[in-house]
């Protein structure tokens, strides 16, 4: 049974730093990118940042770049956001995802391309 179990948000002032985390269980997690995604009220899902499966590559939105840092631990089957210079805008909920890509090199920005979806976990950044 695959699971992909978000923690770690919550209430942080802005310019504060949050780490979410999300643990994977029921596949193979080294041969699955796993990515980030967010969504405000009233928004539609928002890419935030990808790693391949071999952990090497990796990408971000651009309102996410030398903000946000996103690693992975094969070892343990985690994933990792730490976010920094939180801002307002930030605020959503953040979902934990899993894609099984081609290639362990492969990480991939499009919701659609990603099979398992975890709960989500709440971020709020406070002005």
């Amino acid at each position: 049974q695959v699971q992909l179990v978000e923690s770690g948000g919550g209430l942080v002032q802005a310019g504060g730093s949050l780490r979410i985390t999300c643990a994977a269980s029921g596949f193979a997690f080294s041969s699955y990118g796993m990515g980030w995604f967010r969504q405000a009220p009233g928004k539609e899902r928002e890419f935030v940042a990808a790693v391949s499966g071999s952990g090497g590559r990796t990408v971000y939105v651009d309102s996410a770049k030398d903000r946000f840092t996103i690693s992975r631990d094969n070892a343990k089957n985690t994933v990792t956001l730490q976010m920094n210079s939180l801002k307002p805008e930030d605020t959503a909920v953040y979902y934990c995802a899993a894609d099984r890509t081609p290639f362990q090199t492969w990480v991939r920005s499009s919701p659609h391309e990603y099979d398992y979806w975890g709960q989500g976990t709440q971020v709020t950044v406070s002005s």
